[in-house]
């Protein structure tokens, strides 16, 4: 099995508002950092949220795999618009969790090619890394370190 790691880190700004840093590693490349935080009441609504983060991470994964597909087979594609369109419920614990994710392609491809990309549209979603693993339930492993509060200098 081809294995690869990637890291990311986050540190706390203030508030539920992190600094994401991608970092250089692991096929990141230098992606520039940004902050997610939560909407108010809780946080300050300074960047997105934890489940639109998984959102958007399940578009791009999707819209890549389906540009590759159609670049492969020679399909010219002007430009791609993909909607993702999420979800919250509670559980039977009244924990919110994302209940369902929507995504709508629409690459912008000549008529003439709309005949041609069947083959690509039964096999692109196989090939994405993050929405095949949300959809199989990736096992997530926590480990919390308590580290000394910096102290007066």
């Amino acid at each position: 099995m081809d294995e690869r790691s990637f890291t990311v880190a986050l540190t706390l700004q203030d508030g539920y508002a992190f600094t994401v840093d991608f970092g250089e590693g692991g096929g990141g490349g230098t992606a520039p950092g940004f902050v997610a935080d939560e909407p108010p009441p809780l946080g300050a609504g300074r960047g997105p949220n934890a489940a639109r983060l998984l959102a958007a991470a399940i578009g791009s994964c999707l819209g890549a795999s389906l540009l590759f597909c159609l670049r492969k087979a020679h399909i010219e594609v002007a430009g791609l618009r993909t909607t993702v369109a999420g979800t919250l419920v509670r559980n039977e614990r009244g924990r919110l969790r994302v209940g369902e994710i929507r995504v709508r392609l629409a690459p912008a491809v000549a008529p003439e090619a709309r005949e041609r990309i069947g083959r690509c549209l039964e096999l692109f979603e196989d090939f994405c890394v993050v929405t095949e693993s949300v959809r199989r339930g990736l096992p997530v492993a926590v480990e919390v370190v308590p580290e000394p509060a910096p102290g007066p200098v």
